[in-house]
């Protein structure tokens, strides 16, 4: 699964400020609306807002909404270490895959 499959309704996603730095894990079935809201503190005092959240730096995406909801839940209980080797498995550079896409 990737961000290629834009016809799937359901992401989870990970932002992060810099590589290997702060975590967040969301679920979403707009995520170009999602991410942008992220990037523009959109939503302020958030935990996005606060630590400055604006590099999305992995994405999966799923037809059906409880398994997005599932995954994304099982994913923030992981420990940190295995959060990096699933970025690291897809994206090693850490690179801002908001800018794979075009609008």
């Amino acid at each position: 699964m990737g961000a290629s499959g834009i016809e799937d309704k359901y992401f989870v996603y990970i932002m992060t400020n810099r590589p290997r730095g702060t975590f967040y894990v969301g679920f979403t079935s707009d995520l170009i609306k999602r991410v942008w809201q992220h990037r523009t503190h959109q939503l302020k005092n958030s935990f996005t807002d606060r630590y400055n959240l604006e590099r999305l730096v992995w994405v999966e995406n799923y037809r059906e909404v409880t398994v997005a909801i599932q995954r994304e839940k099982r994913i923030k209980r992981w420990r940190r270490a295995w959060k990096i080797e699933l970025v690291e498995r897809s994206n090693p550079d850490w690179r801002d895959l908001w800018e794979d896409f075009r609008f």
